[in-house]
């Protein structure tokens, strides 16, 4: 299991992260900002900024809005979690 040890707010929509593996990298996460109505109150940088981990080491925000600690895996380090896909 893919796990976030931290994550640290950059600009824009970046974050970078580190995971339990000892891999570190960085998420533009601007185009689910603009696809999701739940994460526009996010297109606020300000309010971008102010995310935390949960208890699942979930990336969240008070707005609803979160996104799996595999989803930012993937993203960060450009490789697929193969279990996700045997759906």
């Amino acid at each position: 299991m893919i796990h976030v040890r931290s994550a640290q707010y950059l600009d824009g929509y970046r974050i970078a992260l580190e995971f339990n593996n000892d891999e570190l990298g960085i998420v533009d996460l601007s185009d689910l900002i603009q696809r999701y109505p739940i994460a526009w109150p996010l297109k606020d940088q300000a309010l971008f900024a102010q995310f935390y981990l949960d208890e699942w080491s979930t990336l969240a925000w008070h707005c609803g809005f979160v996104v799996s600690p595999e989803t930012l895996y993937e993203r960060a380090s450009g490789k697929t979690i193969a279990w996700l896909k045997q759906a």
